[in-house]
């Protein structure tokens, strides 16, 4: 099993995401940031379960705290939902990114961004939790 901290980083600046993830026991804290202003805007909490429609998958429950004026709620949920039912291990995971004037486009390449560097964190914990770490 992976331990320690371990860091990653996907994209350009000023759309560069970053996540620093460390395992803590059986539980994973993940935190996501980056733009001109890095910051905590947003924390989820998931925590694996049996799928409502079929008992055999994995699914999670994902409770998010948004703070005022922040929008990054609703990457939070998602990426913390998704780790924990890939991992099957309870999430904390806090989300702050911020450009200045940021324009649609620049807010799909941090959304981007987000994906890759959840999918670059999924391979490695999978990856260390399958012992060829």
């Amino acid at each position: 099993m992976y331990k320690g901290q371990l860091s990653l980083i996907e994209g350009e600046l000023p759309y560069q995401v970053q996540a620093t993830a460390l395992l803590i026991g059986g539980d994973l804290v993940v935190m996501v940031y980056g733009g001109d202003k890095p910051h905590v805007g947003a924390v989820a909490v998931s925590i694996p379960r049996p799928s409502l429609d079929d008992p055999g998958v994995i699914s999670a429950t994902t409770s998010v705290y948004a703070l005022v004026g922040h929008k990054e709620d609703e990457l939070a949920k998602k990426m913390a939902d998704k780790l924990a039912s890939f991992l099957n291990r309870k999430v904390v995971l806090t989300a702050g990114i911020h450009v200045d004037n940021i324009t649609a486009e620049g807010i799909r390449a941090i959304e981007n961004n987000c994906i890759k560097v959840m999918e670059q964190l999924l391979k490695q914990l999978e990856k260390s939790s399958n012992g060829s770490n």
